[in-house]
């Protein structure tokens, strides 16, 4: 694999990197205001599940098969028939989901009762739960159509090499969020009122988060127009719905999981809650990484689908999976060995106790396992959509998910919640290794040998990391403890950068290629300085 490649993907990827970090951070800063004005409370938990509907069916539709099914058609659209089509079929589809999915909202309005009563029935026996869950259920619904359009305006940048304003349209999801948590907090309202208050700060996010992207799209020479082709008459509306169709299947995996284990840790006090504060945290690098790396990646797949060079697609996957395991096997162990004091420092203010510290720090330890799959995955599954060969990512998806349901079912009940995490990130795993032995069978061969030595070189370098890392804390932690907020960002800052700098320098070492980038950068810095 050509290192020049890697340092293209590298540098394009660090650029939407930096701003999903932006956004990453700020969702953190978002989840310990809730932390602190609800902790792992009844209404806590009632507030995750009543989101965990519309958040799956967005994840699903939105951000998953709508945005992997458009950017490619809206790519080829451009290429083949000039800006106007493919704006053309933007309109269109955007009206479509105004009608479709507007009509599914509000029948999952009219039937929330029953959809909350299947996923978290067990509510019902806290007098209130179950009824607040439902009222925050039909509070939050109508925010997949607003996510929905969103993911068709980042489709249309993302498909004209525009990375920045999709990228940062999280961010202002949270900088809203964040100023309504702020301002329940300074108003003084209750605990009930906060949770209200905080669904409906949820939709006017989503209205943000669209809003912040229509001035890119107005300088590339997007009009807004309203467009409806519900009979699918235009040929690339039906491509987008039909590839949609089996990759809503094919994205479900981890969302379905974690659906499916908010359902079993209904049964816990608390643990709804953990699994999301813990889960939650994990979204900081598969953002930051996979996500990024996967943006970058869509687009690239699907010029080399365009032009029918599968090995170019071949190339380009490899060098996505060598970025991922670059950045998330260190990642991995970074979260098993500081998950304590990490979580302590970011989460333990307010209604968020010690216990829940340990308890969320317990199941983070368990998701992070699957870290470099659930990042691989994002990378792999896009090259099936550009192919147009859905159906090996569906069969993966559905066997991950029912690998997830097999590990639920056997060992919760002994286990508790943190089996639900591990679960989950075992059948990342199995979705991520089906995925890559698909591809280089039926796709493009693929250079196994050469990864498994990138891989092995990232481990040995990763294992200088988490010593010096654990190290660093344990000494730390005797001399300054962490009682206050001052130590646990010490304990938890130092051994961060200790472990980041033994990393880097295993990686020179053991001349990773995927380094080049940074040192490149470093060097441009120190000429400049001198």
């Amino acid at each position: 694999m050509s290192a020049p490649g890697s340092r293209r993907l590298g540098r394009v990827a660090g650029l939407v990197s930096l701003a999903v970090l932006l956004s990453r951070l700020l969702g953190l800063a978002r989840e310990q205001i809730f932390a602190a004005l609800l902790g792992a409370s009844n209404l806590a938990d009632a507030y995750i599940a009543a989101f965990r509907v519309p958040n799956l069916l967005r994840d699903l539709l939105a951000e998953g098969a709508l945005s992997q099914s458009f950017v490619p058609t809206f790519r080829a659209e451009q290429t083949h028939h000039g800006a106007a089509a493919a704006y053309r079929l933007a309109n269109r589809v955007a009206g479509n989901i105004i009608v479709v999915v507007g009509l599914g909202v509000a029948v999952a309005i009219g039937f929330a009762p029953e959809l909350v009563d299947g996923l978290v029935g067990e509510y019902a026996s806290v007098p209130g739960k179950l009824e607040l869950t439902v009222e925050l259920t039909r509070v939050m619904l109508p925010f997949l159509v607003l996510a929905s359009l969103s993911a068709v305006a980042m489709g249309m940048q993302q498909a004209q090499d525009r990375y920045a304003a999709p990228a940062l349209a999280p961010a202002m999801f949270n900088v809203v969020a964040i100023t309504v948590g702020v301002g329940l907090h300074l108003a003084g309202f209750g605990a009930h009122q906060v949770a209200v208050g905080w669904a409906i700060g949820t939709l006017i996010a989503g209205c943000a988060q669209l809003a912040i992207q229509l001035p890119s799209l107005w300088q590339l020479g997007y009009r807004p127009r309203l467009g409806l082709d519900l009979r699918l008459r235009d040929p690339a509306v039906r491509r987008v719905i039909v590839v949609m169709l089996p990759a809503i299947l094919a994205a479900a995996a981890v969302q379905l999981n974690v659906f499916i284990n908010t359902a079993y840790a209904s049964h816990e006090p608390g643990a709804v809650s953990w699994l999301s504060y813990a889960f939650r945290f994990l979204q900081l690098p598969i953002g930051v990484f996979g996500v990024a790396i996967a943006t970058v990646s869509t687009t690239r797949y699907a010029d080399a689908a365009a032009h029918a060079d599968r090995a170019a697609l071949g190339r380009h996957l490899v060098e996505g999976l060598r970025l991922v395991m670059f950045l998330c096997i260190p990642a991995t162990v970074g979260m098993v060995v500081l998950d304590g004091p990490i979580i302590r420092l970011i989460y333990q203010h307010g209604r968020f106790h010690p216990r829940d510290t340990a308890e969320t720090a317990a199941a983070l330890e368990c998701y992070a396992i699957g870290l470099p799959a659930y990042a691989a995955v994002k990378v792999l599954a896009p090259a099936f959509y550009a192919v147009g060969r859905t159906r090996i990512a569906v069969i993966a998806s559905v066997t991950a998910v029912a690998g997830n349901l097999i590990a639920n079912a056997l060992l919760h009940d002994r286990y508790g919640y943190q089996a639900l995490a591990l679960g989950t990130a075992l059948a990342a795993v199995l979705n991520a290794v089906m995925l890559y032995v698909a591809f280089a069978r039926s796709i493009a061969r693929l250079p196994h040998r050469e990864l498994a030595g990138h891989v092995a070189r990232v481990g040995a370098a990763t294992a200088a990391m988490g010593a010096a890392a654990y190290g660093a804390w344990r000494g730390l932690d005797r001399l300054a403890g962490h009682d206050h907020l001052g130590a646990r960002a010490l304990t938890v800052i130092v051994p961060v950068v200790v472990g980041g700098l033994a990393y880097v320098g295993g990686a020179a070492l053991l001349r990773i290629a995927e380094l080049a980038p940074l040192t490149a950068k470093l060097q441009r810095l120190r000429r400049r300085a001198s």
